[in-house]
């Protein structure tokens, strides 16, 4: 699944329609009295939650929001068609932002509302209206009033349930891969992830989105190798499952627990206020003796925070052992959380 989690766009809501001067013109009524119409509204641009939508990656090749112009009126009275508003579907979680001032416009967390970004204008009215006592023949008319423009940027503050959160290269695509129909870009080299990828889990009757996190790597929370950006997409996730490589050369399994819990917190301290689940990846080039030495560093490394921390399991992305039994996991603590 493609993702884009933030969107520029302006937006511009509809024109309302002229109003018309027009004058009565029948067989024997030749000084019939003013009869033009008025002009439609324009169009409203409005936001709505689409809970089957993920990210916003329908924006990707949008830069502009154009409702209609409201239909201008006509002769006999007849006023102009409003212009149909423009619905804009949206994920729930996405916030909607003033560019400009940056301050929140909408939260959209609600499915069955309505979000009016942009108001659309009011038609203008037509001669008939004018006309008075002392003015039976008025050619005057209004233009419609202008629609709404404004400048908004989209977040997407909810990216999925568990982020699935490690170095680059230790094997978080394989295992997306492996457990959800999601075919992420996989390589031998670090970043071949440079933006999130999503799956859906269905373990038992529970189902759940995992986003493949783009690798971290020392330094992430000053910005190195793209960190802040890849912090920003744990930030939106709503639990944690940390996958730790054993066979990285240069840091150990407790080194990449330490570091990357440091520069979460460095990031943002609320991030570890998060569940966390880990996995110790490719099980396959593991003895049992190596198994049970690491599971006692993690269990020691996360003494401090076992409010939080909610198990551990050694997988393998790659032939899929254990990884049942792992998401099992997290789909009982998911369900239990959400009761």
């Amino acid at each position: 699944m493609n993702f884009i989690d933030e969107a520029l766009l302006e937006a511009r809501a509809g024109n309302g329609g002229a109003g018309c001067t027009s004058f009565r013109r029948e067989k024997f009524i030749p000084r019939g009295g003013p009869d033009g119409g008025d002009g439609g509204k324009g169009g409203d641009i409005i936001f709505q939650v689409d809970p089957n939508l993920n990210t916003l990656v329908n924006f990707r090749n949008i830069k502009y929001l154009l409702a209609k112009n409201g239909e201008p009126g006509s002769g006999n009275k007849r006023s102009g068609q409003d212009a149909k508003n423009l619905i804009v579907k949206v994920p729930k979680g996405t916030v909607i932002f003033d560019s400009i001032s940056n301050q929140v416009i909408y939260d959209c967390c609600e499915e069955e509302r309505d979000y009016l970004i942009a108001k659309g204008g009011e038609g203008g009215v037509g001669n008939f209206r004018f006309k008075s006592s002392t003015n039976q023949a008025p050619r005057r008319h209004t233009s419609g009033w202008p629609g709404d423009e404004i400048s908004i940027r989209l977040e997407l503050r909810s990216l999925a349930d568990v982020g699935l959160v490690g170095f680059p290269n230790a094997g978080k695509s394989t295992f997306l891969n492996k457990i959800s129909a999601a075919r992420p870009k996989i390589g031998d080299y670090p970043f071949t992830t440079l933006r999130p990828n999503l799956g859906t889990v269905q373990i038992f009757e529970t189902s759940f989105i995992i986003a493949d996190i783009p690798g971290l790597i020392e330094g992430a929370s000053s910005g190195a190798g793209l960190g802040l950006n890849f912090l920003k997409h744990i930030s939106r996730t709503g639990h944690l499952l940390f996958l730790l490589d054993p066979q990285n050369i240069e840091k150990s399994i407790e080194d990449q627990l330490t570091i990357l819990l440091r520069e979460l917190e460095a990031y943002d301290p609320n991030l570890l206020d998060k569940s966390i689940w880990i996995a110790i990846n490719k099980k396959d080039t593991l003895d049992e003796q190596m198994q049970m030495s690491n599971i006692d560093t993690i269990k020691k490394t996360m003494s401090s925070l076992e409010e939080k921390y909610k198990g551990i399991e050694i997988i393998s992305g790659f032939t899929g052992d254990n990884t049942s039994k792992l998401l099992g996991m997290i789909a009982k603590d998911l369900s239990e959380a959400e009761s």
